[in-house]
């Protein structure tokens, strides 16, 4: 089977350093976004500087270092897709050195009654990708490996939040209602596209991974609905979410 073929006896052909070449460490933490709103918002109202850049065929992909709360924190955009956020993370772990890393962003709620007006701290990432299978042996699942520590962040913060588990998937075309039903009955309450990939990588690696979403959207027992999904709601909610990650990342204990 092609999810099975996991080689962890040779190494790799080529890594980052081939080529970027190797960096020295500027900060311990990192912030990733998707959204290029909050991107635009950072460059208006934080300080920063930019620090590196994810090279990339189809755009280039800055990272810049900013100081919140007394830490020197990095924070960039990512691509969307678990291959894509992958290789960003091992690019941006070559770039700075980072090891403690926070993601945050929108997804698609499997259930709307748990979700509502609250942060979603994702458990376990259901592996409907084929990234993750490059990194760690075949399962189900992967778990968040930091998720009490986003939880226990947002019960000291007060913030309203529900735990579970989330499907992340390679096919949005292929979210079919009898896979979301099943994957409902399992326990998962989101849906998106990178966290199993991601949390792959720094299981491999040895990262801290902190992740946290937001509802946008509604995969329903009937049928798709939008709530948030490209409207200036989900915007704010983003850059929202940017100061939470960077409260996250700078918090004791990171």
């Amino acid at each position: 089977m092609i999810h099975e073929t996991l080689d962890k006896k040779t190494p790799p052909l080529f890594t980052p350093e081939v080529v970027y070449g190797k960096h020295e460490k500027i900060c311990d933490l990192c912030v990733i976004t998707f959204s290029y709103k909050v991107i635009e918002w950072a460059m208006q109202y934080l300080d920063h500087e930019q620090a590196a850049e994810i090279r990339c065929c189809n755009g280039d992909h800055p990272i810049y270092l900013t100081e919140w709360k007394g830490k020197k924190i990095a924070f960039y955009m990512t691509l969307i897709s678990a291959p894509g956020a992958a290789a960003c993370l091992e690019e941006a772990l070559c770039l700075t050195g980072c090891r403690e890393f926070v993601v945050f962003g929108s997804c698609g709620t499997l259930d709307s009654q748990q979700t509502d007006g609250k942060m979603i701290v994702p458990t376990w990432a259901y592996r409907d990708e084929g990234l993750s299978y490059h990194y760690i042996p075949p399962s189900d699942y992967i778990e968040m490996k930091d998720w009490k520590k986003v939880a226990a962040f947002f019960e000291k913060e007060k913030i309203p939040y529900v735990t579970g588990r989330t499907w992340t998937t390679d096919g949005i075309y292929r979210e079919t209602a009898g896979k979301a039903k099943r994957l409902r009955n399992d326990g998962c309450i989101a849906v998106e596209m990178e966290l199993a990939g991601m949390q792959a990588v720094c299981a491999y690696h040895g990262l801290q991974l902190k992740a946290f979403l937001f509802a946008s959207d509604c995969l329903g027992a009937e049928e798709w609905h939008n709530e948030l999904l490209g409207s200036e709601r989900e915007w704010d909610m983003q850059v929202k979410c940017f100061l939470l990650a960077l409260d996250l990342a700078a918090s004791e204990g990171t």
